[in-house]
């Protein structure tokens, strides 16, 4: 062993070959797992990587329109933007704090707020953006904020059609009117599509389609856009005009039982509901209960004429104009000796309708009334539709039985007082109403025999003549037939001496009926007799909407002459 071998340390054979055979063990056990990991564990590998890259985004679907029966829009979605961030990913500098404030119309202290909430993973900073500020907004490039599509109702025909057609939320769902009732017909539904993201949130790749969107349906509405236009504008002037707290009125087609009209003042803009109150959201055709006075007489005639207990020429006393059962005193406006059941409709004669009722068992009165749908909710699908009270006959007393013939002690809505009046239009056939335009002829409910039908039809065209209550409810050109209404409102549990409500309801041509319009006006002030108050608005509405459907004439073209002030009769209260 020389000097240069003697301060070498010499290792055994063995031990190299160990290392070798541990670093190729462990090289194969790599390739194993990466094999492994690779060939049977792709799921697993994928999901992890797409928890970093791949999203799921819902793609919106467009809600259906909503158009009227000559097919113009009442409801449409345009598309907007909504602005949403990750705090913890936000950085701004106070240029771009201010400016982003600035563009989404909100405070800054506000929107610091929202950003500096670190603990939250997604913040809404304003929905529904217009698109032009949704690109204002993009074109800064601030990190964090990001952005995506959605749709904003529209609704053109404004206050016109706000209680029929109603809102959607901010959400695009139904929250009032017809958009609540169809809400699934309306929505359809939302696909779905994966993407690939970078890290800092935008789209670099749209990968695949998993779920198509299925946009909503159309659906046309049986509301006539101009007619609806006419009598809002009509119930309006006279809400003004008598300075009232409210007023509606629906109009029917009697043939297809479509609601070509249905409006309600006041009202409210669906595009601008900052200020919305409840009395502007209440859709008082449906909704609002009241007791319906001298419109409810018809059907206490047409009650006792089906019963074979009187025929048109009748005679029933009624002197002396009073009527006094158990302590209570009923009373007409104009007393007499004597009246013709024709009569007790054309006067509205409260004591004449008692004594009819009164000739009458309590069950044919309540069969009646139950049949022409009081007492029950309208069929509608319309949310909130009232059912009224009509309290069953065996819990009537003679006083209620009396006073309940000339409409109190019931309630009803308007759009239920409308309905019941085509009994009289169809020959005494009631026909089920629709908001759905159907375009066909609705087969109806055999109620009252058709004879008995067109003899009520015929005493209230003699009510709107002179002499009766309603005159100013004639038109030129056409017969019309009507009956006025006159009711003290209810209040703290009595009957409000200075508080009414003024009512017409009445159908044209009178000849073949194609129309019936009802008309409710809450607590007018000053006059407020039905035939003075609410007849009007019928006329108007009744003429214009005639002229329109272009409806044969059923009377010769010659000027109606309106009677003067306290030249009408007018109906008991």
């Amino acid at each position: 062993m020389n000097a240069a071998t003697q301060g070498l340390v010499r290792f055994p054979v063995w031990r190299a070959r160990l290392v070798l055979a541990a670093l190729a063990a462990g090289f194969a056990l790599l390739a194993a797992r990466a094999l492994y990991l690779q060939a049977m564990e792709t799921e697993f590998l994928q999901g992890k990587g797409d928890a970093r890259y791949s999203r799921l985004i819902e793609v919106p679907a467009t809600r259906g329109r909503i158009v009227d029966r000559h097919g113009d829009a009442l409801a449409v979605s345009t598309p907007v933007k909504s602005i949403w961030a990750i705090p913890g990913d936000v950085e701004l500098s106070v240029a771009q704090h201010r400016k982003l404030a600035s563009l989404l119309g909100t405070d800054a202290r506000a929107l610091r707020k929202k950003l500096d909430d670190s603990a939250r993973d997604f913040v809404y900073l304003r929905r529904q953006v217009a698109p032009d500020t949704a690109d204002a907004i993009a074109a800064l490039g601030l990190k964090g904020i990001y952005q995506h599509r959605e749709f904003r109702r529209y609704y053109p025909g404004g206050e016109l059609t706000a209680h029929v057609v109603g809102f959607t939320g901010v959400d695009d769902a139904g929250q009032e009117g017809i958009e609540l009732t169809f809400q699934s017909h309306l929505a359809g539904k939302p696909g779905t599509r994966r993407v690939l993201k970078d890290r800092l949130g935008r789209i670099v790749e749209d990968v695949e389609s998993i779920r198509s969107a299925q946009d909503g349906r159309d659906l046309a509405l049986a509301i006539d856009g101009k007619l609806q236009s006419l009598a809002f504008g009509a119930l309006q002037s006279a809400v003004e005009q008598h300075r009232a707290k409210a007023g509606a009125l629906i109009v029917v087609d009697v043939r297809s039982g479509e609601v070509l009209a249905l409006v309600n003042v006041p009202s409210f803009n669906p595009n601008n509901r900052a200020r919305l109150t409840g009395a502007q959201l209440r859709n008082r055709t449906i909704t609002d209960l009241f007791e319906p006075g001298s419109t409810l007489k018809p059907f206490t005639v047409a009650a006792a004429l089906e019963a074979g207990k009187v025929t048109a020429d009748t005679p029933v006393a009624t002197a002396p104009g009073t009527l006094t059962l158990a302590r209570h005193t009923i009373r007409d406006v104009h007393p007499a000796a004597v009246l013709s059941v024709t009569q007790i409709l054309q006067k509205s004669s409260n004591v004449g309708s008692a004594k009819l009722a009164l000739g009458l068992p309590r069950e044919a009165m309540w069969d009646l009334y139950q049949r022409v749908g009081f007492g029950q909710p309208p069929q509608l699908g319309f949310p909130g539709a009232a059912a009224g009270k009509l309290r069953h006959y065996r819990s009537w007393r003679p006083i209620e039985q009396a006073t309940l013939a000339y409409g109190h002690g019931i309630s009803v809505s308007l759009v239920q007082l409308a309905r019941a009046y085509t009994v009289f239009a169809r020959d005494g056939e009631l026909v089920p109403l629709t908001l759905v335009k159907n375009g066909a002829a609705a087969s109806g409910e055999r109620v009252l025999s058709a004879q008995t039908a067109r003899a009520v039809r015929a005493m209230l065209e003699a009510a709107v003549q002179p002499g009766g209550t309603g005159p100013r409810a004639r038109i030129v050109g056409w017969r019309v037939a009507g009956k006025t209404g006159t009711a003290h409102k209810l209040d703290n549990g009595g009957y409000a001496a200075d508080k009414y409500l003024s009512s017409f309801v009445g159908f044209a041509p009178a000849s073949a009926p194609r129309l019936v319009v009802a008309v409710m006006i809450d607590e007018p002030a000053g006059q407020y007799y039905g035939g003075a108050v609410a007849a009007p608005v019928f006329a108007q509405v009744m003429q214009g909407a005639l002229r329109m459907l272009e409806v044969p004439h059923d009377a010769p073209l010659e000027p109606v002459v309106v009677p003067g002030e306290g030249e009408e009769a007018k109906e008991s209260t």
